[in-house]
């Protein structure tokens, strides 16, 4: 099992970063090798499953993520058991009037299939897939936040 842990500071309140990384078809336009993201069931508590494609070395992995553990707005783990068996915990803690994100994983390499040699090049890759990947989000849930019009000044 290999392990990833990396931080981000986003200027976006917890509950903007919250709703867009928990909205399936949003990864997509962050996670540079998620290919797609497919039947996205949305639950009664808000969380959602999905299928998703992931493209390593060349190849395609088709998984399914569901949601083993949810906080609102403070916490989400998600686990996929299928094509690239993992769990993502994804931790959101109020700073000031932005956002700390902490994203760790524990991943299953498909060896066999990659061989042990690609096994280390592939880790390597997976670290630098989530550092773009934070970036990503910081990028685009900063520039969706500057872009929204400010608040009118109230008259007395």
């Amino acid at each position: 099992m290999k392990k990833l842990l990396r931080s981000i500071e986003i200027n976006a309140p917890v509950e903007s970063v919250y709703e867009f990384l928990t909205t399936p078809s949003n990864l997509p336009s962050i996670w540079p090798s998620l290919v797609a993201v497919t039947n996205v069931e949305r639950k009664a508590d808000g969380t959602h499953s999905f299928d998703w494609t992931y493209k390593m070395a060349g190849m395609h992995f088709h998984g399914h993520a569901k949601p083993v553990e949810v906080k609102p707005n403070r916490l989400v783990v998600t686990h996929n058991d299928e094509g690239i068996p993992s769990t993502f915990r994804w931790t959101y803690e109020p700073k000031g009037a932005g956002t700390h994100l902490t994203v760790e994983v524990e991943y299953s390499l498909p060896t066999p299939i990659i061989g042990r040699i690609a096994e280390a090049v592939m880790a390597k890759m997976n670290e630098r897939e989530l550092e773009v990947l934070l970036a990503n989000a910081k990028s685009t849930l900063e520039s969706a936040r500057r872009a929204q019009p400010a608040a009118p000044a109230v008259a007395h």
